[in-house]
């Protein structure tokens, strides 16, 4: 996905039992407020994050990734970063949900789901072959979340910190 994939997509509202959720790319000056809700993620599984509004600036501006944000009643309610990048296997490129955040007062209010199906209609849209995403092993919610649309148990996923 490039930045002129991104250019023409499309807003999506879809609206819900309680009220109406926008999904659209964050904006520049949304930096401060995206990083705040990756540290109530991080908060959520008792870790720390070191994200300021600069990096995630910075990761807005790469060509391969982006930031979508949920808006319900004028407030962020949500958001989720992704990436697209070559892949070999599949013979074509793949997208990545990084992070998918929802603030604690809207989960459970389609906020996730609005959030993932404009991210799959984007790497769709894309020629993406693929579609990824990895949650905390016990994190049943979220796996539910993912299968629901059309995702699955396919692989593990390792990691070091440094």
């Amino acid at each position: 996905m490039t930045a002129s994939d991104r250019e023409t997509g499309l807003t999506m509202t879809a609206r819900t039992a309680d009220d109406e959720v926008t999904v659209r790319d964050a904006h520049a000056d949304e930096a401060a407020p995206v990083a705040e809700l990756i540290h109530e993620l991080a908060r959520t599984a008792n870790l720390e994050s070191d994200v300021t509004a600069q990096q995630v600036r910075a990761y807005q501006e790469l060509s391969d990734s982006g930031i979508l944000v949920a808006q319900r009643g004028g407030r962020l309610v949500g958001a989720l970063s992704w990436f697209v990048r070559p892949g070999l296997f599949h013979g074509g490129r793949w997208g990545c949900i990084d992070e998918l955040i929802v603030t604690a007062p809207a989960r459970g209010r389609g906020v996730g789901d609005a959030l993932v199906t404009e991210a799959l209609r984007r790497f769709e849209a894309a020629g993406c072959r693929e579609a990824a995403v990895s949650t905390e092993l016990d994190n049943d919610r979220a796996a539910a979340l993912y299968r629901k649309h059309g995702l699955t148990d396919e692989s593990r996923q390792l990691e070091k910190h440094f």
